[in-house]
């Protein structure tokens, strides 16, 4: 799987190595109670700019867990 920007947060908490990245950089999806009804809807690129996070960093790692499983 081939993660952009555009992927959805869905997606990531579907593979437990994907989700532990989103855990090391404390994406706030990963513990909110609302964001179970989201993670269809909002994709890691808007999750990373609304909250300020390092995008380009995060991508970079997911893909790189990715290509190992």
């Amino acid at each position: 799987m081939k993660i952009t920007s555009k992927t959805k947060i869905a997606k990531l908490f579907a593979k437990k190595t994907l989700l532990n990245v989103l855990k090391k950089y404390e994406v706030p999806c990963v513990s909110c109670p609302i964001a179970k009804q989201e993670i269809d809807k909002n994709s890691i690129g808007y999750v990373c700019d609304i909250y300020g996070l390092p995008k380009e960093e995060i991508i970079k790692e997911l893909n790189k867990k990715a290509k190992r499983n």
